[in-house]
């Protein structure tokens, strides 16, 4: 398969839904992450516990819900709780293993910022804010980000620290209490990053295929650090290519019959 076969999106996000496995408890974002966490549970992990921030538990949505409040999620949930339970119990608990997110600022230690761009009292862009990415960035197990690359957005400095992920750097994180291991991974559509095990600043494990250095150079605001090893992402395959792509087919089905008829959805087999 060339490079020619895929989008850098497509990309981004099979490489995204690579990361997770079967006996993952995932409280999945809205957007591409969402999207990752779907394509691994239709093709390598079915057996993954996806969870919504509404409350929805083991849910197998046919389409990619369009905020937290789809009742595609509920309705093909294992159980419903409420959102004090979900975030005290399941979350705050200790329970939830992933914590899947996406960012519009995004700096070297995986601080996130989805509030404000500009100062906080006059921003040039109000952002739709935090909803529960901040307690989901303490308190998960572990965070796992995807984004696509600009300098608008990879920044040097976050404007507004939304989501708290590696502070400083370093064990910013232990120093002021916050015992999980924080953003692990970071998944863009060129290439996959791991934090530094000393310092926590992202560094570039894997390169996409086609993607150069300077690619990923010149859409960084920050000075990016290569690992000693950098290896070349594995292509998708036929399979995660057709269950993304069908998955994303269903969706733009379902929502065109919602606006156009008042339905809730459209056919399953669309």
């Amino acid at each position: 398969m060339s490079d020619r076969d895929f989008t850098p999106n497509e990309m981004m996000t099979i490489a995204a839904s690579r990361a997770l496995k079967g006996d993952d408890v995932c409280f999945v974002g809205i957007g591409a992450p969402s999207a990752a966490c779907n394509v691994a549970r239709l093709t390598h992990a079915p057996d993954i516990t996806l969870i919504y921030e509404s409350g929805t538990i083991g849910t197998a949505p046919d389409v990619l819900p369009l905020s937290i409040g789809d009742g595609e999620l509920c309705e093909t949930a294992v159980t419903t709780v409420s959102v004090p339970e979900m975030f005290r119990y399941w979350l705050q608990g200790g329970r939830i293993s992933i914590g899947f997110l996406g960012a519009a600022q995004l700096d070297r230690f995986g601080n996130i910022n989805t509030t404000v761009i500009g100062d906080y009292d006059h921003p040039k862009t109000r952002l739709p804010g935090g909803g529960g990415a901040p307690e989901i960035a303490s308190a998960a197990q572990k965070i796992y980000i995807t984004m696509v690359q600009s300098k608008r957005g990879m920044v040097d400095k976050i404007d507004f620290y939304t989501s708290f992920g590696h502070g400083e750097g370093g064990d910013h994180r232990r120093r002021i209490g916050i015992e999980t291991e924080g953003p692990a991974l970071l998944i863009t559509d060129l290439a996959i990053w791991e934090p530094d095990p000393e310092t926590k600043e992202f560094t570039v494990v894997s390169l996409h295929p086609g993607v150069t250095r300077d690619q990923v150079q010149e859409t960084c605001g920050w000075t990016v650090k290569f690992a000693d090893r950098v290896d070349e992402t594995p292509a998708p395959t036929a399979l995660e290519l057709k269950t993304l792509r069908d998955l994303k087919a269903r969706t733009e089905a379902a929502h065109r019959g919602a606006a156009g008829s008042g339905a809730k959805k459209g056919s399953k087999d669309g």
